[in-house]
């Protein structure tokens, strides 16, 4: 059996269609960023643990959430509240891992002397999302099979921030199952949306800044890459370094990808990615201009008005 962690903040539309989603397994831990909104009464009316913990960034939240949160099973699933866990999902889920123990024995039989049966065992697996907008999947325009690292060995993958959101560092092979897991990113609307993509590109501006200074290309990944991941995030680490960004990523998620086969919510889709990168290079903008106020400047600002005041009232 696995357990499955599901991610919450403010969630009360999505989250009790998660957590039904979910009912496959017999172990299921909310974990809630403190939502100001019915989140955690609505999961605590299903046979569900629930924990709050006070949001730090998502990389931070995760590993925690690993730390501190013992699971009922060696294998967890991760599910954030806007996706859905699927029959065919956690029956390959349970296959891998079945097949995962099958190895593990023939590793610890002395009779089996198979360098290929111990190599292969792994700690993690990535799952494809399918993302859905405006009552469709958007199949071409959101670079579909895109993986995530999503079912892990417990003990065996922590995660670290990078940019908005998290990358995980495993201490082992990973590997990919055939099985996707609908991804709901606009149910509860576009100004959610907006009001989300806002405070994940401040993240992605300072990341941006970061890898520019620090960072490099990784050509081979980029050409050669073993994985969809591999490829996807050397390309990501080109792109930063692109004049015109937000115009290049819509040509080449409406054209190159086949966003305009996706009909008017695959250009919706593609207007919004442009936008949303078009938030990212003003913010970098602002980071490298606009000077911040320091405590000194703060200081003589506190000595002028006071100066004022007592010149007012000698």
């Amino acid at each position: 059996m696995i357990s499955i962690y599901i991610l919450t903040y403010n969630e009360e539309l999505d989250i009790a269609a998660c957590i039904e989603s979910a009912m496959l397994s017999d172990d299921i831990i909310v974990v809630d960023s403190c939502s100001s909104d019915r989140t955690v009464e609505i999961a605590n009316s299903y046979p569900v643990r629930v924990v709050t913990h006070q949001f730090e960034s998502h990389g931070r939240q995760r590993t925690w959430m690993l730390n501190y949160i013992p699971p009922k099973h060696e294998w967890v699933y991760i599910l954030e509240a806007d996706e859905r866990m699927t029959p065919e999902l956690f029956a390959e889920c349970k296959e891998v891992i079945q097949n995962s123990k099958a190895q593990n024995s023939e590793v610890h039989n002395p009779e089996v002397q198979n360098s290929e049966v111990q190599n292969s065992e792994c700690v993690g697996y990535y799952v494809a999302e399918r993302v859905m907008f405006m009552d469709r999947w958007i199949r071409h325009s959101t670079q579909y099979p895109r993986y995530q690292l999503r079912l892990l060995k417990h003990g065996q993958v922590w995660f670290d921030d990078y940019g908005h959101t998290e990358r995980e560092v495993c201490e082992g092979a990973t590997g990919f199952l055939r099985e996707t897991y609908p991804h709901y990113t606009c149910g509860k609307g576009l100004s959610r949306w907006i009001d989300k993509h806002n405070r994940y590109s401040s993240d992605e501006a300072q990341e941006t800044l970061h890898q520019l200074h620090n960072g490099k290309i990784n050509w081979q990944d980029l050409f050669f890459g073993r994985s969809e991941v591999e490829r996807r995030r050397a390309l990501k680490d080109l792109s930063l370094r692109l004049p015109a960004r937000p115009l290049i990523r819509f040509f080449y998620m409406y054209f190159i990808l086949g966003g305009c086969w996706d009909g008017r919510p695959g250009l919706a889709w593609c207007t919004l990615q442009a936008f949303y990168e078009y938030l990212i290079v003003l913010k970098i903008w602002e980071l490298k201009h606009l000077s911040q106020p320091s405590l000194n400047s703060r200081l003589s600002l506190d000595g002028i008005s006071k100066i004022h005041h007592a010149l007012k009232n000698p």
